[in-house]
């Protein structure tokens, strides 16, 4: 049997293909895919050399669809079932699971559910199936809407582990669906005041919409100086650099007030480096955080809110496209036209 997929051959060579489609593990499932969400480190993937030459291959990660069938040996799903697939699956055993930091395990193999969405099928192993990961979509909930759940898990692991609540003044700095998720979780979860980062005007107005107070676009004004004269001189409780700038890291320090969180959030192309002026970081008493991933308990609590009519996922999307017309999403998503594009592998218009 075939299916159509988007192979990568390279960067910015993208090419929607009839592949074969693969075989249903005994003890799994053969999920088919309804939605999937395009990310943004989808997009640095692939317009840049990520695999070093181990094309062709198949990345997308934000997968929802239907249990379309299931292998003799696998009783925890049906044949209909809707499901989302988090990415991240882990032991729940080691050290860094067993501490509440199972995003860092590294005992379960790297793609075990985390790529192969840009495709109408993909298959699920019965070892993600019995490590977990996998929620049922409630009825009602559209497919496109839960894809959501996935760019989210990472947004709500963040907040809540730099505690963002009650009073704080929180910048982001990149007005994409992250920033925006950020900003949207952030009023949610009681911050006072949210201010936006970007040089995308559109981006930046589009962004009000989700809760943010104040938009900074630093294409036409210094950023410092903007957040430092809206924080009456002291700056941000805490700052979230949530784009793949390495400018935008070294920037992000002098946008925090002495004592706070700055967060490396969103990553940048490999083997870049980033200058910081540590001696600034030091006098002013700031804590520098990576964040990547998110625990298991997270996961689960975020893709409850994706799905819950306090989140609204729905209005985040803003166009919805065929598999067929990849390309056309990613360049929407780099030019800023897009705020948060998903692809229908099985539509084809």
């Amino acid at each position: 049997m075939k299916m159509q997929a988007a192979l990568m051959y390279g960067p910015n060579d993208i090419r929607v293909e009839e592949v074969d489609r693969p075989a249903c593990p005994s003890d799994g499932l053969i999920l088919k895919i309804m939605a999937v969400g395009l990310c943004g480190s989808d997009i640095r993937n692939l317009t840049s050399d990520s695999r070093r030459g181990g094309y062709p291959f198949i990345y997308g990660h934000e997968i929802t669809g239907i249990v379309d069938e299931t292998g003799p040996d696998e009783t925890a799903f049906q044949v209909g079932d809707r499901l989302f697939l988090f990415p991240g699956t882990y032991c729940m055993a080691c050290p860094d699971c067993i501490s509440g930091h199972s995003e860092n395990c590294a005992n379960v193999p790297h793609g075990l559910a985390g790529t192969g969405g840009f495709a109408q099928y993909t298959a699920v192993s019965g070892e993600k199936i019995r490590l977990g990961g996998i929620y049922r979509i409630p009825n009602g909930v559209s497919f496109e809407a839960a894809s959501l759940g996935e760019p989210l898990t990472s947004v709500y692991a963040c907040e809540e582990n730099i505690r963002v609540g009650f009073h704080d003044t929180l910048v982001i700095i990149g007005a994409g669906p992250i920033g925006c998720f950020m900003a949207k979780l952030a009023k949610l979860r009681g911050a006072e005041k949210v201010i936006m980062v970007d040089i995308n005007s559109r981006r930046l107005e589009l962004a009000r919409v989700f809760g943010v107070d104040y938009v900074v676009n630093s294409a036409e004004e210094d950023p410092v100086a903007a957040i430092k004269r809206l924080t009456g001189g002291m700056g941000a409780d805490k700052v979230i650099s949530a784009n793949p700038s390495n400018a935008a890291q070294a920037q992000s320090i002098y946008m925090a007030k002495s004592g706070g969180i700055v967060v490396f959030f969103g990553g940048v192309l490999k083997n870049s480096l980033t200058e910081l002026d540590t001696n600034y970081i030091h006098y002013h008493n700031l804590w520098i955080k990576g964040h990547f991933g998110a625990s298991y308990a997270q996961s689960q609590r975020a893709f409850q809110l994706a799905v819950s009519p306090q989140f609204h996922a729905e209005q985040f999307i803003s166009h919805r496209l065929p598999l067929s017309k990849i390309c056309q999403g990613i360049e929407l998503t780099r030019s800023g036209e897009a705020m948060k594009v998903v692809l229908f592998p099985n539509e084809s218009n």
